[in-house]
């Protein structure tokens, strides 16, 4: 590989890093945050914490980032290969990015199911888990699409080269239907309680590679455009868990004993 291809790729890589607050990132206690009924205001604050928190990682996010790094890079020495694979199954017309919608389906169905089932039951935590999909989704694609104009790398279907970056047109890098896919296969995989987990996780992570694959099986995608879109994906799932969890604190029904029964006591943070 040339410098100049491996340094944009790197380039790129690095602002999807920073754009994506990694999930190690905690969110700071003199933030302000409201209950979790108040959605809309703390979406607003989470945005604000979403796209600065690389000013606020340590090593851990650093570390995460870094070995983000590698996997995109190491998945981009294999492009060509995969690509010449996937190829092969479509004919003569080398392309099948008409089924954009069909690969996004399986997505939209999961976050349509969760917020269905969890108002069938009257299920709050369900809510709050079908609201954290659309929100890492949500978040995520601003940083995606940055990225795709940033770069302009031309689809598979456009050039057999994957280090043509910077031409007009392209926005290949990264794949936003993987980016979905994993963000909202993340909060299936990682919500709830543990007594399913490997169930959650074989589905929520089953969600985003089975996506990753048709875009790959359908010449949308370059192999690294799957892995940045996974990595983002997840790490801003990760985020939007974490700032769920600081307003669950926050705000809390609790059953305490006291020498002659309960008393029902309702703690709220205020600043």
């Amino acid at each position: 590989m040339s410098p100049r291809p491996l340094l944009i790729l790197l380039l790129a890589a690095g602002a999807l890093g920073g754009a994506g607050a990694a999930w190690c990132q905690s969110p700071e206690p003199t933030e302000p945050t409201e209950p979790p009924e108040t959605t809309g205001r703390g979406l607003g604050s989470d945005i604000k914490l979403y796209f600065t928190a690389p000013l606020r990682w340590d090593r851990g996010d650093w570390a995460w980032f870094g070995g983000a790094l590698i996997a995109i890079g190491a998945s981009h020495h294999y492009d060509t290969q995969v690509r010449t694979h996937f190829i092969k199954t479509l004919g003569t017309s080398q392309t099948t990015r008409s089924k954009d919608l069909q690969d996004a389906l399986p997505t939209a169905a999961v976050v349509a199911a969760t917020w269905a089932y969890a108002n069938l039951i009257s299920d709050s935590a369900g809510r709050r888990e079908a609201w954290a999909m659309i929100e890492s989704a949500a978040l995520s694609t601003v940083p995606v699409y940055a990225l795709k104009y940033a770069v302009g790398r031309e689809r598979p279907d456009q050039t057999s080269d994957p280090n043509a970056w910077r031409k007009g047109g392209g926005d290949s890098f990264p794949s936003w239907h993987a980016t979905a896919a994993f963000a909202v296969g993340t909060v299936l995989a990682e919500s709830g309680n543990d007594d399913y987990r490997w169930v959650r996780r074989l589905l929520g992570y089953g969600l985003g590679g089975v996506t990753s694959f048709e875009r790959l099986k359908h010449n949308a995608h370059w192999l690294s455009d799957t892995v940045a879109g996974a990595a983002l994906g997840a790490a801003s799932a990760h985020f939007v868990m974490k700032r769920a969890n600081a307003l669950d604190e926050q705000a809390q029904l609790r059953l305490v004993p006291i020498e002659r029964g309960a008393m029902l006591s309702y703690t709220l943070t205020l600043r």
